[in-house]
Formats: C-alpha cells, structure tokens, sequence
C-alpha cells in the first residue's frame, strides 16, 4: 500500500523570494514591501520565542523606525498581523507561526540582532539581513534530550522538597520527571500535537514514580505513604510562560494576546491534571499530603535556597537558557521563594500575598541583573517564579473535582487561582517600578 504524504497545514514563508534587489541595496533604501517582511519575521521570531506581545510588537516598532517606516501590529499567541507605512503606501501582512514554543538563547539574540539594525540598516542589504536572521533561526539549542530530561529530572526533585517531601519522594521524582520530559523532547522533535505530548509525558512520569517507589518497598523495605508525591514529577509540564506573559500583556491591554496566552496554558493544566487523575486512578494513589521533614528552622531554610536555585536552574534548561543566564536566574529565584515560604511560615500573610510579595522581589533582582548583564528580563523572572506556581494545588483541585468531591476541590482551586493571578501582579509591579518604558501606555 502507498504511504499518504502529509502536508503540512501551515505553509512556510520564503523569505528570500520577498524581495526584489539583490545587489546590495541597503535596508534603509530597500522597497516598503522589502522593508515589511523584515519588520514581520523579526516580530514572528520574537514571538516563537515565547515572550509577550509587548516584547514582541517593541522589537517591531523599533526595527520599523530604524528602516524608516511605521509599523502597526496586532498580536496573539501564534500570529501577527500588521501593517507598515512609509508616507503614501501600506503594506499588510498576516503571520502564523505552527506551534509555539520558549527559547530565551534566541530571544536575547534577536534583541542584540533589532539594536544592531540600527547601526547597520544604511549598510547591510535586506538579503544579508535576513541570512542573519536564517543563523538565528538554525541555532541549536544548549541541551539536547538527555540535556532537558536532566534539567527536568533535577528541577522536580528540589520542586519535591520545596512542596515538602522528603529523600525518598525526591529521588522518584527525579526519575519519573526526567523520564516523562525525555519522551516528550523526543516527541516534540518530531512534531507531534501538544495534547499527545502531554498526556504521553505525564502518564510516564507517573508510572515511572509510583513504579519506583514500589520497587523500593520491594527490595528496600521503604515503609508505605511515599507515593502522593508522584504529583511532583510531572510538574516539569507547567506552562509557566505563557501564564506570567499572559498576565503581562492584560496589564498593557493586549488582551488578545493575554486571554490566548492564560487559555493555551489552561488548556496544558487541564490535560496534564486529567492525565494525572487517570494515573492516580489506575496505579490506586491518592493525593494525600506529604511527609514534611523537621529539619530546624536554620537548615530548612538554607536547603530552601539550594533546592530553590536548583529548581530554578531545571527550569531554566528547559527554556534553553545558556548556562550564565540560568544561573544568574537562579539567584534571582533563590531569595525570591525562600522569602514566600519564609513568610508562609512565621507570619500571618496569605499564600496569594506571599506569591506577590515573592514575584516582586525576583522582578527586582531580574531588573538588577539585567542593567548589569543585558539579559532579557522575561528569561529571568520567568524561571525564578515558575517554582511557585501553585501546581499541587491545581492537581489536587482537578482530583477531587473529577471523583465529585466538589467541597474538597474548592479550597485548592481557589488557592491556586489567587496564587496564579498574584504571581503576574508582583511582576508587574517590580516592572512599572524600574521600567519607564512599560509603566506609560505609549
């Protein structure tokens, strides 16, 4: 039997067919249409790699006004559509990209490659421009499979003991998590859908969690109760990005890309907490509360900030960030969650007002850093905060909510969604404080 070819269902730009003179013309003389096409694979680059449609539609305007046109752009989670000017003539184009995804290492080149078009748009041709912007689009990322599944594996255990469990629960985490992320690397490199990836990934993590922690009571005699920590390794999948830049564009009033944004990482919630309901329900584990151990204050606390850091750090791998900026991320995030849990633990500030007060303190730091290093602040703060998303708390919710045991589902669904919407508003905050650029409307 012949094999049916699959077509793709968005169909590729060819960029290099867009223009018109290929000899040399530089940029700034280029054609409006020549100009517009440049100005549009800058935006739907930027918006590949994750960040806001502030960002994205910033980068925009700036390339447009170093070519000497106006640029207005409507931005959502995968498309763009805008319209350039130079006087007397548009020119109007729409965009789409076919998946989207988070790349920081890109998205600090492509703000190095929009101030270099300042410098260089009356010398370098639209072709050059956009061999160069053929470069950025071929980088490999830092980590390959085994990479990420190790990031993943790693940010999950210390993400195990930060939510409280102990050696044994962190060591399955570390497996079950770096297994599930391995396999949805590997389908994610093969292009198959979200949904698939999810459920396939999760399902892994926690059969591979609860299998261990069999096979330990098995041949180790590690006493029952260790496996409501299973949650834990599947909280690699939480869709941290888009929730903090989904809050970040409602603040500047993109609300389409914001709702898109919140709603895609719903949708990625909603999957990833079904399919652990599913798996709770087949391997019989109930989402009880985990073991917390005693440590002292003192050692709690310094453990907090290692665990933090390395979670962090996880995190930061699975964004493709270099290793500087994944640890200088890591700073950020080390004091900004050890003051959350800090506060959850010796004073009376609700967990929703902790978040705020967490997010505020990695925007501060992320600002900090940034004036002194360059880097993109969305690729800080973004992993600093993820280890504070209130993932137990969602799964939980979903649990009971599913088995329609609606008077125990509310409390941590509630939770969560006040958690979730304060973690933006303490980013928010830090950036009108320190950025003036972000805190006017124009």
């Amino acid at each position: 039997m012949e094999k049916k070819k699959l077509y793709k269902n968005h169909m590729a730009v060819h960029w290099h067919k867009m223009f018109e003179d290929a000899n040399g013309v530089p940029a700034l003389e280029a054609t409006l249409n020549e100009k517009a096409s440049l100005v549009g694979r800058i935006g739907l680059i930027m918006l590949s790699c994750g960040t806001g449609a502030y960002r994205v539609r910033q980068s925009m305007n700036f390339a447009a006004s170093f070519l000497g046109i106006t640029c207005s752009a409507d931005i959502g989670l995968t498309t763009i559509s805008y319209t350039c000017f130079d006087g007397t003539r548009h020119a109007t184009q729409i965009l789409t990209l076919a998946n989207t995804g988070i790349n920081t290492d890109k998205l600090m080149s492509m703000e190095a490659f929009v101030w270099m078009l300042e410098e260089r748009s009356g010398e370098y041709s639209v072709e050059h421009l956009h061999a160069i912007l053929d470069d950025i689009e071929k980088k490999k990322g830092h980590y390959g499979a085994w990479g990420v599944a190790l990031g993943a594996a790693a940010a999950c255990a210390a993400f195990t003991y930060l939510l409280g469990g102990g050696i044994q629960e962190m060591v399955c985490a570390f497996l079950g998590a770096g297994a599930g992320q391995f396999l949805r690397k590997k389908m994610h490199e093969h292009s198959l859908t979200l949904f698939a990836c999810i459920f396939a990934s999760v399902a892994l993590a926690c059969c591979v969690y609860t299998g261990s922690i069999r096979l330990a009571e098995l041949l180790i005699g590690t006493a029952p109760g260790h496996e409501s920590g299973f949650i834990c390794s599947m909280l690699f999948v939480i869709p941290g990005f888009p929730l903090i830049t989904g809050g970040i564009d409602m603040a500047k009033l993109d609300l389409k890309s914001g709702m898109e944004r919140i709603l895609y990482a719903l949708l990625i919630i909603l999957v990833a907490t079904l399919t652990g309901w599913i798996s709770a329900s087949i391997l019989k584990v109930r989402p009880s509360e985990l073991m917390t151990p005693h440590l002292g204050f003192a050692l709690t606390n310094v453990l907090r900030l290692i665990a933090s850091f390395i979670a962090v750090i996880g995190f930061s791998t699975l964004y493709n960030s270099p290793p500087k900026m994944a640890a200088a991320a890591g700073i950020a995030g080390m004091f900004a969650n050890t003051l959350r849990l800090l506060l959850i633990d010796v004073t009376p500030v609700p967990f929703s007002a902790a978040a705020f007060l967490g997010a505020f303190t990695a925007g501060m730091i992320a600002s900090l850093i940034k004036s002194r290093l360059g880097y993109p602040r969305i690729s800080l703060t973004v992993p600093s905060i993820v280890i504070m998303v209130p993932g137990l708390f969602m799964y939980r919710g979903i649990y009971h909510l599913s088995a329609m045991n609606l008077t125990d589902s509310g409390q941590p669904l509630v939770r969560a969604i006040l958690i979730v919407t304060a973690l933006p508003l303490g980013l928010i905050t830090a950036r009108i404080l320190t950025d003036p650029s972000f805190r006017h409307c124009s």
